[in-house]
């Protein structure tokens, strides 16, 4: 990676953890979309394993300083998210957006039964409904969210050209 290529991936995980903290809570939904998982993917992809499982760890500790109650239960789950993410892109690399939108799902989706397992909060049904119902609908939020960003982010994103 190039100094051009690195301040573009910096620029646009920066415009994504600014969209978690501002678009995110004016939404208000009940699936919402992750857009700080959109920033450790993305940027997980451009790493090795162990600094894309750092990377978790850091923006895990970033979302967890804001919910007390489930201290440790963002950090466990982006870390393994971002490291799985790393070596996952580095086994199965493909620029289709299908594939990227099936990405983003599978990182949400298994950061969001990481998080509740290790969070156990809730219990019974509720944990089964959280990962059946709101958690596949916030993964495909999150995926479409994902794929519109990566459409309209296509400048940012690609490697620059001599």
């Amino acid at each position: 990676m190039n100094l051009g290529s690195t301040l573009r991936a910096i620029l646009t995980f920066l415009i994504l953890v600014l969209l978690h903290y501002t678009l995110r809570p004016l939404l208000g939904w009940r699936a919402p979309m992750d857009f700080l998982l959109l920033a450790l993917l993305l940027s997980a992809i451009r790493v090795r394993p162990a600094a894309g499982a750092i990377i978790g760890l850091a923006l895990g500790l970033v979302s967890d300083s804001l919910t007390p109650a489930a201290l440790g239960a963002g950090a466990v789950g982006m870390t393994i998210v971002g490291y799985m993410a790393s070596w996952l892109k580095a086994v199965f690399f493909a620029d289709n957006l299908a594939l990227n939108a099936l990405f983003f799902f599978l990182g949400k989706w298994v950061l969001d039964v990481i998080y509740f397992t290790v969070e156990q909060r809730l219990g019974g049904i509720e944990v089964v409904q959280q990962v059946l119902l709101w958690s596949p609908l916030s993964a495909a939020a999150t995926a479409i969210a994902g794929v519109l960003l990566l459409l309209i982010m296509r400048p940012l994103l690609e490697p620059a050209r001599a």
